[in-house]
């Protein structure tokens, strides 16, 4: 039986998604997921996630699936998966899905939100939720990069010296800022994206939106094809994967958001 899981987390205590092998000393989200989820299935399960976030990732709309024998009930999934895991890791809806579900192959589209607290002040309270960037941020000016930079194209210069996509082609569809007070909300979503390429297009804007870039260096680095061009990556507990889309057969529900609500697919 395949079933297929929300979870949501907070990434601050976390060294991402990817459980590292038991020499490794770290915590991550797959290895406190797969002992719970063992427990209540009473035997090893292996969950496969929509999108490994890095470090300090945080997520509301991550979607698993796993492979398991054991049969058990929505209720029985989220509530005995939840009482074994850590306050900062939970199970927002379980159903059992066919075998042509995939978590990862499966999606058609993502959408990250990043957070910026723009502002003198930065927030004890919000430490490790949102980026906090003292300096005042023109957000009509990031909009404008932004948009420069919609559509299919090579996204070379936005991704990781450590992706190991074979594809640097990408459909960003939205690329989006909005001010509310003193907080700035980017929402960026594409068919997939590259390693880091969320992060390294809100470092290109946050460039912009203080100053220190015009508004054409945007697709200037894009153009260029050279991460080496394209500025300071963004901190990333800013940032949240707030969705992932699947064809509407799958019967995949709505995630809860972050923060603010999140766009219908």
């Amino acid at each position: 039986m395949r079933v297929a899981l929300g979870i949501e987390y907070c990434g601050s205590g976390f060294s991402g998604w990817q459980y590292l092998g038991a020499r490794r000393q770290v915590r991550t989200v797959q290895e406190c997921l797969q002992q719970a989820l063992a427990s209540v299935a009473a035997e090893p399960v292996h969950p496969v996630c929509a999108g490994r976030t890095d470090a300090g990732v945080h997520a509301c709309g991550q979607v698993v699936h796993f492979e398991t024998g054991a049969r058990r009930s929505a209720r029985a999934w989220i509530l005995g998966a939840n009482s074994t895991l850590p306050p900062d890791i939970s199970v927002a809806w379980a159903r059992d899905t066919g075998e042509d579900f995939h978590a990862r192959h499966s999606a058609v589209g993502r959408l990250y939100r990043y957070f910026v607290l723009n502002s003198t002040a930065r927030s004890g309270a919000l430490a490790g939720r949102v980026t906090w960037h003292h300096w005042p941020l023109d957000h009509a000016r990031m909009q404008a990069a932004a948009d420069t930079l919609i559509g299919e194209h090579d996204f070379s210069a936005f991704r990781s010296s450590e992706c190991q996509s074979k594809s640097t082609l990408r459909n960003l569809r939205q690329l989006r800022v909005q001010r509310d007070g003193e907080f700035l909300v980017i929402d960026a979503e594409a068919n997939a994206f590259l390693h880091h390429m969320v992060r390294n297009l809100v470092g290109v804007l946050l460039a912009i939106g203080a100053g220190r870039r015009d508004v054409g260096w945007a697709r200037e680095v894009l153009d260029g094809r050279d991460r080496r061009l394209g500025g300071v990556t963004a901190p990333a507990e800013g940032l949240y994967l707030c969705r992932v889309d699947y064809p509407p057969h799958f019967g995949i529900p709505a995630p809860r958001g972050a923060f603010l609500p999140v766009p219908p697919a």
